[in-house]
């Protein structure tokens, strides 16, 4: 007779989030839980069919009886837990990150490919950030222009790694990787050469369709001309990982 195979023990726990009960499988994530219940948490590093970054910071949630503030994509569900997802602190908090987000690199939307199909503006109108707090760094990171399909404009860039991370874990590839630390951080191909010099990349076009603002995008396509479809991103992933 075959054995059965082990059925995984996995408790279900029930929390508060923005004052609704809610049940949850205990290895679910705070933001899988939110997104199940359509309860709005903004990431920009996040995405489903992803390995977990963890890098925005724009996910973080009040923990009440906490003083620090947690991460939701990191952070698993708990019994008897008490989540705000929404308050002042939380709105100034996100404020501030976007605005540093424009502050550091160049994001011109009005002439921008992506203008109205960027994530991080709409974020940016959703916190109603109209104007930047902080100096701009005004510093010019050059264009990759080297793929005769895609282009890769650090200027745009906001270090999310989702493109390192579906080049990786769903096309295999391994094209893309971060290179040096802070202000002179940027994504690479194959060691620092040019995309179209890369020996890696399969000209999939993964990594153009999950990045959430105008730094990856397809040749020839004028200002707002540039829609990301990601949809097919969970269906890849699932089939991936049954391998």
């Amino acid at each position: 007779m075959p054995l059965t195979a082990a059925q995984p023990n996995v408790r279900v726990v029930t929390l508060k989030i923005d004052n609704r009960d809610l049940s949850a499988r205990e290895d679910e994530t705070l933001l899988e839980v939110c997104r199940e219940h359509q309860i709005p948490v903004p990431s920009l590093c996040y995405l489903e069919g992803l390995s977990l970054w963890a890098g925005c910071r724009l996910c973080m949630v009040e923990l009440v009886g906490q003083n620090r503030l947690v991460a939701a994509c990191s952070t698993r569900v708990a019994e008897g837990m008490v989540i705000q997802t929404d308050s002042p602190r939380l709105q100034r908090y996100r404020r501030t990150l976007v605005e540093l987000l424009f502050a550091e690199r160049n994001h011109v939307c009005s002439v921008c490919v992506s203008n109205g199909h960027c994530e991080l503006q709409t974020l940016a109108q959703r916190l109603g950030v109209d104007h930047v707090r902080f100096s701009y760094r005004q510093v010019h990171y050059h264009l990759d222009s080297s793929h005769e399909l895609f282009r890769l404009d650090h200027n745009r860039c906001i270090l999310c790694t989702r493109c390192v991370r579906v080049c990786d874990e769903i096309e295999g590839a391994h094209a893309w990787d971060v290179m040096g630390r802070g202000g002179q951080c940027q994504i690479i191909s194959d060691l620092a050469t040019p995309w179209g010099e890369s020996e890696t990349c399969t000209s999939c076009g993964k990594c153009v369709q999950v990045c959430p603002t105008g730094a990856l995008v397809k040749q020839g396509t004028s200002a707002g001309e540039m829609v990301k479809d990601q949809h097919f991103l969970p269906i890849l992933a699932r089939r991936r990982h049954a391998r």
